[in-house]
């Protein structure tokens, strides 16, 4: 039954390739036709993705799993909860799950290994046994140690993650994307202890209490060729593999040239024809291996501004020695871009929030922001700022300050009342002197016109 579905997935990745003969390249990314379902490559020190195809889309990871179950052993060590050198032992859970032909180290139930003989026995050689026993170290339990798990995952970023065990092996439940093993690899690359593990090609597990000394390999044929022969690339500075029926075979390594780091992962990959060769090849090593490859020949990074170039300017008021200040972005962008790039084309927005500004101006202020894009894609937003100082003219600022007090709606209101007083006192007087002059003119002409006689 494995045979006929190994067979048949086979069938099902020739597909893509032979597709791919049809049609006609359409830039970079078309150009790979990676033999695999899922894939994504990361610039990792930069979180930058280079190349993704359905990477987003949820996938059965398989051992890749054992890369989150490595990350929280290594986050424990740093948090103090356990040491590399703590001893554990093998509890009644170590077989939890098991089921046959999977990957182990043949840890028996009692049996004591350190934490880092246990992350030996985990990344090289892939056991199966040695996530269950390193889960119930961490959390007391293997329930607690999924919970765990899908706990930092969110952390992490991950959005399409759902894991039910620590090691991997198959449950419908148990799913993550491409994109979100690239975030558990990123972060796992951090310490130095990860680094060292999936870098070795093989560690001799010291005698334990239940057996004698014993040697291990390391799975991933891009470091080791004691699987695999013949795909050993000397960027490589280690990774994870998995295989499950369901999930295909599944690589995620990372490689370095200089200061780039970069994480590829492929799932669902299979045996693949390759040209030049007569029995078919291991599809998750040549296409990480190609995949890395391409990111080192086709990327670098680039600085897309630099901070001493004026872009823009706005009007100053208030000052009598510049009626303008020129802005320039402060700081630069740095992306990982295609070598081949035209950098002209990428889109400059200018934000200015006014028309103008009141002096004094401070060399540096900011007073606007620069936001790159390309195609849609945002590189990043820098902050413009003055070139220059502009000083504030006093006469001018006291003058504008006697011209805003009367544009205070409160003084306005003030003025209007005082102006409705005057016209109201004036007609007042008006009013009054009138009477007056009205009151005295008939008196007089009545006492004018009296007859009366003496006596």
């Amino acid at each position: 039954m494995k045979k006929y579905s190994a067979r048949l997935l086979s069938l099902v990745l020739l597909f893509p390739m032979l597709l791919s003969l049809f049609i006609l390249p359409a830039g970079a990314e078309e150009d790979l036709n990676l033999f695999c379902t899922h894939a994504i490559l990361m610039d990792a020190n930069y979180g930058e993705i280079l190349y993704e195809d359905a990477a987003y889309e949820k996938a059965y990871p398989a051992s890749l799993t054992k890369v989150l179950t490595a990350l929280l052993v290594v986050e424990a060590i740093e948090e103090g909860t356990l040491t590399a050198d703590t001893k554990v032992t093998a509890g009644d859970t170590t077989n939890q799950g098991m089921v046959s032909g999977a990957s182990t180290a043949n840890i028996k139930v009692g049996e004591t290994l350190t934490v880092e003989e246990l992350l030996y026995c985990l990344l090289l050689p892939s056991a199966n046994e040695a996530a269950n026993i390193l889960a119930v170290a961490v959390d007391g339990s293997i329930e607690a140690f999924v919970e765990h798990m899908n706990r930092r995952a969110g952390e992490l970023g991950c959005k399409g993650t759902h894991f039910t065990n620590p090691n991997g092996l198959h449950e419908d439940e148990h799913y993550t994307t491409a994109y979100d093993l690239a975030l558990m690899m990123t972060k796992a690359l951090e310490y130095d202890l990860f680094r060292t593990v999936i870098g070795t090609v093989s560690y001799t597990v010291p005698a334990t209490n239940m057996s004698e000394e014993r040697l291990i390999y390391n799975t991933n044929g891009l470091i080791s060729n004691w699987y695999y022969s013949g795909y050993v690339y000397d960027k490589c500075i280690g990774g994870k593999t998995g295989t499950t029926d369901q999930a295909g075979r599944c690589l995620v390594a990372a490689a370095e040239d200089g200061d780039t780091l970069l994480v590829s992962v492929i799932l669902g990959s299979g045996p693949m024809e390759q040209e030049g060769y007569d029995q078919p090849r291991q599809g998750q090593l040549v296409e990480s291996a190609r995949l890395l490859k391409w990111g080192f020949s086709n990327f670098q990074r680039v600085t897309i501004t630099q901070s001493d170039e004026p872009v823009a300017k706005v009007a100053v008021t208030l000052s009598r020695q510049a009626d303008e200040v020129n802005l320039k972005p402060q700081g630069s962008i740095t992306r990982t871009l295609p070598k081949d790039m035209d950098l002209d084309l990428i889109e400059t927005r200018i934000t200015i929030p006014y028309e103008s500004v009141e002096a004094p101006v401070e060399e540096g202020q900011v007073l606007g922001t620069m936001t790159l894009s390309y195609e849609g894609e945002v590189y990043g937003t820098l902050d413009l700022v003055a070139v220059t100082s502009v000083e504030r003219s006093d006469l001018l600022y006291k003058k504008q300050q006697f011209i805003n007090f009367f544009q205070h709606t409160w003084v306005k209101l003030i003025l209007l009342v005082i102006a409705v007083l005057v016209v109201f006192v004036l007609l007042r007087v008006l009013v009054f002197r009138k009477k007056r002059r009205y009151g005295a003119g008939v008196g007089g002409r009545r006492r004018g016109n009296y007859r009366g006689s003496r006596r």
